[in-house]
């Protein structure tokens, strides 16, 4: 069962270093230094500016460092008394400790430049990412790749986002190291130039092969682990609990669970030796390497090329070098694969743009007369069957309407169109005579109040929990609250409240307390009602209520009203909770196959009548339901 789990949005990137070539991460390099320079310019211009010349200044003295280390070499080995020339080299000691001193000081403000712009970096990529995301369209939304990409954009390409600013400073940093070290052999004599590609490539190519091993181990690890967390989760989980313990499954899924531990053991152990046996041959490779050069070097001293004290000042300089090309590969690779996660983190923002409800300068109004649905046809990604398919009604001020059908028969379908969420593919909806296609979307949401079965449940205070409808967390209006609040009987949830209305909703926090479903519905109804919107729509409000509770809530929605002019659309399975609406409307297969009131519905005998009859005769004792359904 576990080997064949598919692979997880969150490492669909990793280990991509791994398998690409020196040339591919090379040559895609300097384009994610461009996208990381563009994300740290547009976050503060002042410290990006700052961070790029102070990191050209310190590969600056690194290099004046190495030409001022060279002289103090020549000095020293000069011809002449030790004492002569010990002081005649002071000068350019001190200019060896000057360029160290400014070369550690432009580091530290590198440093603080980074540490500036790093963080508003995430800040503006998470704050643009959270506002895009949070307002696609709901269509978006239920599409499961959709899911992953945005899971994964939110998971690794925010983390990956602020830890890629650092890498591409040290990536700078041991670019810019390796060019001025090139630079100073290039002016001690251009021979020496090979000399420290000789010197510096094996130790590459060990790098190279060493941070691929890591890749590649860790992909296997993940996968692992993966599985492990399926075992760990099914142990701990409360929900599987009582059922693990009645079977007394726990042995099972112990086992299994020590047996994939151990072979994460063993792969953390093969990493580790397969890690010192390539640093090993590395060393080797790149210990070859040198030796080569330095005997190359000697030669070049022989036969008088060079001076002693430029051969020694060459010495330190592929050291650098090496040392430097080595930072290059290896961070190099991390930043390759973890701008992976960064595209996909501005991808799928620029996706959401696109994805973006409409917005324009006509607003929804704040009173409707009516609401005409005119021959509205809608059909879901991907699928063959319409969701509704010709669905012509309209719903008046102060009037209350329910959608009764079979599961699948367009009612809440319909119910999202009205509220803004999809647009319909033919036909209108019209307000007062103005399609809503045409309004701002973000206008017309904030007239149209939806309570669905499972509601939102925000894990903040139970005033807060009210206010959330209409944006707020912080703000309230004391009567609205309180009319809500008794309207749905929530009234009683709160007053029963340890800090009542300060209470926090949520085991999650200290003091925190957990409502149950019920209590849960009447506070989504009170959340509803606080809108004062112009359009209700109740989807299953009343599901998990006892019978009282749920007849004060629909005595709430029915008669109660806080405003008179509102029209209430109810969805509900519980016929006997729809007999005192002015309307009903029987959907079936995406139509309207009736329309009426209770009284005419169960007149004209058909299907409303039918469904009606069935749940009725639940209520009698010594009847078959089958029975009856069937007379």
């Amino acid at each position: 069962m576990t080997e064949g789990l598919e692979e997880a949005y969150w490492s669909v990137h990793d280990g991509a270093a791994a398998s690409a070539t020196v040339r591919q991460v090379l040559a895609r390099l300097p384009k994610i230094t461009a996208v990381i320079g563009r994300l740290a310019w547009q976050a503060d211009r002042r410290s990006t500016l700052m961070a790029v010349l102070c990191q050209l200044g310190s590969a600056a003295m690194a290099a004046f460092g190495l030409i001022a280390s060279v002289k103090v070499l020549q000095h020293l080995f000069a011809e002449g008394p030790t004492p002569d020339r010990v002081r005649a080299a002071i000068p350019q000691i001190l200019a060896v400790a000057g360029f160290l001193a400014a070369r550690a000081l432009l580091e530290a403000a590198v440093a603080v430049a980074q540490a500036r712009v790093t963080p508003k970096i995430r800040t503006a990529l998470e704050c643009e990412f959270l506002h895009l995301t949070a307002h696609v369209r709901l269509e978006a939304v239920e599409d499961p790749d959709w899911h992953d990409e945005v899971h994964r954009a939110n998971d690794r390409g925010l983390f990956y986002a602020r830890m890629i600013v650092g890498q591409v400073v040290s990536l700078a940093s041991a670019a810019l190291g390796l060019i001025g070290t090139a630079g100073v052999l290039g002016v001690l004599h251009p021979a020496l130039l090979p000399l420290l590609l000789l010197s510096v490539l094996p130790v590459g190519a060990a790098a190279v092969r060493s941070a691929r091993a890591r890749f590649n181990s860790f992909k296997r690890w993940n996968a692992l682990q993966r599985r492990v967390r399926v075992f760990s989760w099914l142990l701990l989980d409360v929900d599987a609990a009582a059922e693990l313990r009645s079977d007394t499954a726990q042995g099972a899924l112990l086992d299994e669970h020590r047996r994939l531990t151990t072979r994460i053991a063993e792969e953390d152990t093969r990493l580790g030796v397969s890690s010192a046996v390539l640093n090993l041959a590395g060393r080797t490779v790149g210990g070859i390497g040198t030796g080569i050069t330095y005997a190359a070097l000697a030669g070049m001293l022989i036969a008088g090329w060079l001076p002693l004290a430029a051969g020694a000042g060459a010495v330190l300089a592929i050291q650098a070098g090496r040392a430097s090309l080595t930072q290059l590969i290896e961070v190099g690779h991390l930043v390759y694969e973890h701008a992976l996660w960064v595209d996909d983190l501005l991808a799928v923002q620029e996706r959401s743009r696109r994805l973006l409800p409409r917005a324009s300068g006509v607003r929804a109004p704040e009173e409707v007369q009516e609401i005409v649905v005119q021959d509205v046809h809608f059909s879901y990604p991907g699928k063959d069957t319409p969701a509704l398919n010709g669905v012509s009604f309209t719903l008046r001020a102060g009037e209350t309407v329910a959608f009764v059908g079979l599961n699948g028969s367009g009612k809440s379908t319909c119910a999202k169109l009205l509220a803004g969420l999809y647009e319909a593919r033919q036909g209108s909806v019209r307000w007062d005579g103005v399609d809503v296609r045409e309004m701002d979307a973000q206008s017309l949401h904030e007239r149209v109040a939806c309570v669905l079965q499972e509601p939102v449940r925000y894990p903040f205070s139970a005033l807060a929990n009210i206010t959330a409808g209409v944006g707020s967390l912080t703000e309230a209006d004391p009567e609205r609250v309180m009319a809500a609040a008794r309207a749905s009987g929530a009234d009683k949830v709160i007053a029963a409240l340890p800090g009542q209305w300060q209470a926090t909703l949520s085991k999650r926090f200290k003091k925190g307390r957990q409502l149950s479903g019920g209590e849960w519905a009447k506070m989504a109804v009170a959340r509803g009602l606080y809108q004062l919107a112009v359009l209700v729509l109740l989807d299953e409000p009343t599901a998990s209520m006892d019978p009282p509770s749920e007849h004060a809530v629909y005595e709430a929605v029915l008669r109660g009203r806080l405003r008179k002019d509102q029209i209430t659309v109810l969805i509900s399975h519980r016929l006997a909770s729809v007999v005192d609406c002015d309307r009903i409307l029987v959907f079936d297969s995406g139509r309207i196959v009736e329309s009426g009131s209770h009284t005419e519905l169960m007149a004209l005998g058909r299907d409303y009548a039918a469904m009606f009859t069935l749940q009725a005769s639940g209520y009698h004792p010594g009847t078959s339901t089958i029975d009856e359904a069937a007379r």
